[in-house]
């Protein structure tokens, strides 16, 4: 294959999964990081180009920076945009400037070098199913009470959720801007929470940080009850691929299961590959409980009550039926995930 596909914030979770999938389907990729001079975040990638040798270049590039994706975008007919700003909630301390202004100042700067470069012809964009709803009770409001790509989430501010809120904000900006103009097609990967092996330990992702907090013995004393949309980071990865590929892909996508699962659901399978078990949550904290302590681990009343004991069905037909997606069991995911996890312990302890 002579196509030439770009991968933006390539050393993250999902991109790294994409960047070997591409170059494995037979594609060269021209990947972007925020640094060269990072070794231990760059290793995964030095390792795919000596695998494929001459069919991954890497692109110093920063969001901010209004004509910086011009040299890594030269020449390349699919735009995979993944790179966005991430942050824990308890570091965020400014969500407008921490989050909000970066990610739609990233996304107009990636899209402006789109404008700039002839040969791109589609761009995929990672988004979020948080870019759908902001709270777990707003899909009560959709029809029949399940989640669908029909809607965009207005529910978060600034104050309550400015993750969510600069990714809306960024996917409603990529439409706008694509909009302008004919050459060029957009669609977005809306995922849920993204799980499955990790090939670069030190990417930043709000699940990697859960499942790490998880499997440390963090929160073995329980788990609220809480549930989750889930997906497989290969699944994200290969709609990604699916949706470069087909020209009939439009639109959104959500990328997630059918069926949520529950934080102790998710805790009862990985305790069946955990070397210390024990260190795994096995109880749901009662919801009476939750109300009274929660708000001393950062869960206001107001987040309880939009998102405690609420469960919703996820229409994923369209991913399923449009782009060929086959979503594995959750127990295989989570299997995998640490697996993963534990090989990445084990290896930074002999370092």
């Amino acid at each position: 294959m002579s196509a030439t596909h770009l991968v933006t914030g390539a050393s993250g979770y999902v991109a790294a999964h994409l960047t070997r999938m591409l170059l494995e389907t037979g594609y060269t990729v021209h990947a972007t990081v925020r640094s060269l001079t990072n070794p231990s975040k760059l290793r995964p990638l030095h390792a795919l180009q000596q695998r494929f040798a001459g069919r991954l270049i890497l692109f110093e590039a920063d969001l901010l920076a209004p004509d910086s994706f011009d040299p890594a975008m030269a020449g390349c007919t699919v735009v995979h945009h993944l790179a966005s700003p991430f942050l824990l909630p308890e570091k965020i301390s400014d969500g407008r400037r921490q989050m909000l202004e970066p990610a739609l100042e990233g996304t107009r700067n990636v899209l402006g070098s789109v404008e700039r470069t002839p040969s791109v012809q589609r761009v995929v964009m990672t988004s979020t199913v948080g870019a759908i709803f902001g709270d777990y009770v707003d899909v009560r409001e959709m029809k029949d009470g399940v989640l669908s790509e029909a809607y965009f989430n207005t529910s978060s501010t600034l104050e309550t959720n400015p993750y969510h809120l600069s990714k809306v904000e960024a996917e409603r900006e990529a439409w706008r801007l694509q909009g302008l103009q004919q050459r060029w097609s957009l669609v977005t990967i809306n995922p849920g929470m993204v799980l499955g092996p990790s090939l670069t330990p030190e990417s930043a992702s709000g699940s990697l940080f859960l499942l790490d907090e998880m499997m440390r013995g963090v929160l073995f004393y329980g788990m609220p009850d809480l549930s989750l949309t889930t997906v497989d980071v290969r699944e994200v990865a290969l709609a990604h691929l699916r949706a470069a590929e087909r020209p009939q892909a439009q639109g959104r996508y959500i990328l997630a299961e059918k069926h949520m699962a529950s934080f102790v659901e998710i805790s009862r399978i990985l305790r069946g590959v955990h070397p210390r078990p024990w260190l795994l949550p096995r109880h749901t904290i009662p919801d009476w409980a939750v109300r009274l302590i929660g708000p001393a681990f950062g869960l206001t009343p107001d987040y309880i009550r939009k998102h405690l004991g609420i469960r919703f069905p996820v229409d994923n037909h369209r991913s399923i039926e449009e782009l060929g997606i086959v979503y594995r069991p959750l127990r295989e995911t989570l299997v995998d995930h640490a697996h993963a996890w534990l090989e990445q312990r084990r290896l930074s302890q002999k370092r």
